[in-house]
């Protein structure tokens, strides 16, 4: 039987490629972004391609009560939601004290406030049924804190402990949660003022495509924090054995040279 996956923030980059994967494998999709004409072209293609279903939904996630209007719209037509993917996000470069407030809160609204809101829609009917998965956009950003972009890593910290908990609460009800955490990726990320400060050199990452096909394996096998690439991981598991203001520290200077 074909699963319904969700995915939110489908319209480029990772979420776009999970998309593209999910119909692959004969799987129907509901796509969500602000960028409806996207997604409509992304339908199309996957429709006449894979023969599969896709709904698509234009909407901006950072408003509230966005994820609530999305779950009654896919309630009215009836449609279940088998494996839901949380990719939307939002980043910024810049000091905390200069940045623009709008901006910080619109991050913390999409990267917290929707990915949080869709679990606890969602999770309920998953319970119920005794299966589901939900895989949320992390980051190698979760595991320290990031001077330059402090809101952007401080989001993507309680992504990973958010999904780590949910994960042990459910871990015995036939549903998993899994955190999946990239590095810079190859991605029309749609935090694009980071990557217009980036200078060239730092932009040879891996693509959307590759780090979409690791996130979504482990999804399939249930893995709770999924880190992509060798170098991410030894980083992510070392940072728990050095001071903390060392950590910050390192951070920093990274995020400067990105200047």
């Amino acid at each position: 039987m074909s699963k319904t996956a969700l995915i939110t923030g489908a319209s480029n980059g990772i979420g776009y490629e999970l998309a593209r994967i999910h119909a692959e494998k004969g799987g129907d999709l509901v796509l969500v972004a602000r960028s409806k004409d996207k997604l409509d072209v992304l339908k199309k293609e996957l429709e006449e391609k894979h023969k599969v279903r896709v709904i698509t939904i234009g909407k901006d996630l950072s408003l509230t009560g966005s994820a609530s209007e999305v779950y009654d719209e896919l309630e009215q037509n009836s449609i279940s939601v088998d494996y839901l993917i949380n990719n939307a996000g939002l980043g910024d470069f810049g000091f905390f004290a200069e940045s623009d407030w709008k901006k910080q809160e619109t991050m913390i609204n999409l990267n917290i406030t929707a990915l949080t809101h869709f679990t606890r829609l969602y999770l309920p009917e998953m319970i119920r049924r005794g299966n589901g998965k939900i895989l949320n956009l992390a980051s190698t950003a979760s595991f320290q804190p990031g001077p330059t972009m402090a809101v952007y890593f401080a989001t993507k910290a309680y992504v990973l402990s958010f999904s780590e908990a949910i994960s042990n609460e459910v871990r015995d009800k036939g549903i998993s949660v899994t955190a999946l955490c990239p590095g810079s990726t190859e991605s029309g990320f749609q935090a694009a003022a980071i990557e217009d400060k980036m200078p060239l050199k730092a932009r040879k990452k891996p693509s959307s495509r590759q780090v979409a096909e690791y996130g979504y394996k482990a999804m399939i096998r249930g893995k709770t924090v999924a880190i992509h690439g060798l170098k991410n991981k030894i980083i992510a598991t070392s940072i728990r054995f050095i001071p903390r203001f060392l950590v910050t520290t390192a951070a920093r200077k990274i995020q400067e040279k990105k200047h």
